[in-house]
């Protein structure tokens, strides 16, 4: 299967700010935007040109690929689904991403990170309305529960991410269960409940051309 490799410090470095990939460590002074806000490589300290029009589309969608660490391919085809359905096409963009199980189990805080969440669900430690699905991608539908499978609740990790969600604070559009390690999806996020440092529609122009 194929996966991004890249060290995860390097590529919040190269968009400029935190993108929230390595967990805990992000909340931290040990986090790498905190020490070099430079860009990564040779010429990362060196104040580089303006970006076009087309610099500026591009670099956007591969901080919204980074964020939810998607691959190329994958994300074309979540735009193409994205600009299928009724609606603002940028808005079914981030809905469709935030509706992923392991965006929903990283929420939910069962993984301290994406990657991590994206694992547990792999090694088929997430359930649907009580059946196991272990598909990163698996759409998660408006009034679906999600819990940590049994053999999964002992692990330090899990109980460690939801605790420390918890105290973050959850999303509007689920409600969390942190002692029982279980949830539920209320709704699609509105536009106004997610970060406002994605500009989905530089992704949205991209792809228009």
């Amino acid at each position: 299967m194929a996966r991004n490799l890249d060290p995860k410090c390097r590529q919040c470095r190269r968009e400029g700010e935190k993108l929230f990939l390595k967990g805990e460590k992000c909340f931290t002074d040990k986090c790498a935007i905190e020490r070099r806000s430079y860009a990564p490589g040779q010429h990362g300290q060196k104040s580089g040109s303006r970006l076009s029009d087309f610099g500026k589309q591009l670099r956007e969608k591969q901080k919204m690929r980074r964020v939810y660490g998607i691959l190329e391919g994958q994300f074309r085809r979540i735009y193409a689904e994205a600009d299928r359905r009724k609606g603002i096409t940028g808005e079914n963009l981030l809905q469709v991403l935030e509706s992923r199980l392991d965006t929903v189990s990283f929420r939910m805080g069962f993984g301290s990170s994406r990657t991590e969440a994206r694992q547990i669900v792999r090694h088929n430690g997430i359930l649907v309305n009580g059946k196991r699905v272990n598909i990163p991608s698996y759409q998660v539908k408006p009034g679906d529960e999600i819990s940590v499978a049994e053999h999964a609740k002992a692990h330090l990790r899990i109980k460690a991410a939801a605790e420390a969600a918890e105290s973050r604070g959850f999303a509007d559009w689920i409600e969390v269960d942190v002692k029982e390690l279980k949830g539920k999806f209320k709704a699609l996020p509105q536009r106004s409940e997610l970060p406002s440092n994605i500009n989905e529609s530089l992704v949205v122009e991209l792809y228009s051309k």
